[in-house]
């Protein structure tokens, strides 16, 4: 017998009330209840990092994660960093400039990862290296572009996140 929660969170920007099972993971949620289609499922057990989402600020693999975790946090999904004016973060023109757009399928986890990084880096004021942008897109994996394209997007929008 299922047991059900009652949960309340925001995501991206919108605060909801909703009643769900103990054991669903958050990725059923985004997907299946929110309807929200860019977190990806890939693998399913947290090594590609298709289906990462932001929680409080944090990066997390959505497939291992709980969704009744996200009581009273924040949750932010690709679709939460673009608004009307500015249909496009500036970390995602950076991968379409760089070329290290193809399929698309791991760009969403990648963008948010380098999001989260870079908020943790302005936050200790620091500039990070190649290697450290590197070792930050570390799990998630890409079958289409190849890494460099990727790694030189994130480290042009890590140095000029202004741009």
């Amino acid at each position: 017998m299922s047991s059900f929660t009652k949960i309340k969170f925001n995501v991206n920007g919108q605060e909801k009330h909703l009643r769900i099972k103990s054991s669903l993971l958050l990725i059923d949620l985004i997907r299946d209840v929110l309807k929200l289609k860019g977190t990806k499922p890939g693998c399913l057990e947290g090594e590609c990092g298709a289906c990462t989402v932001l929680v409080n600020g944090a990066a997390v693999n959505s497939c291992l994660y709980l969704a009744v975790n996200i009581h009273g946090k924040e949750l932010v999904t690709i679709e939460g960093l673009s608004t009307v004016e500015h249909p496009l973060h500036p970390i995602q023109q950076k991968m379409l400039e760089h070329g290290a757009v193809q399929c698309g399928f791991c760009s969403c986890g990648i963008v948010l990862e380098t999001k989260a990084f870079s908020d943790e880096c302005r936050k200790e004021g620091k500039i990070p290296t190649r290697r450290e942008v590197k070792k930050s897109l570390e799990g998630h994996l890409c079958r289409c572009t190849g890494y460099i394209k990727i790694i030189d997007a994130a480290e042009d929008y890590l140095t000029h996140p202004s741009v």
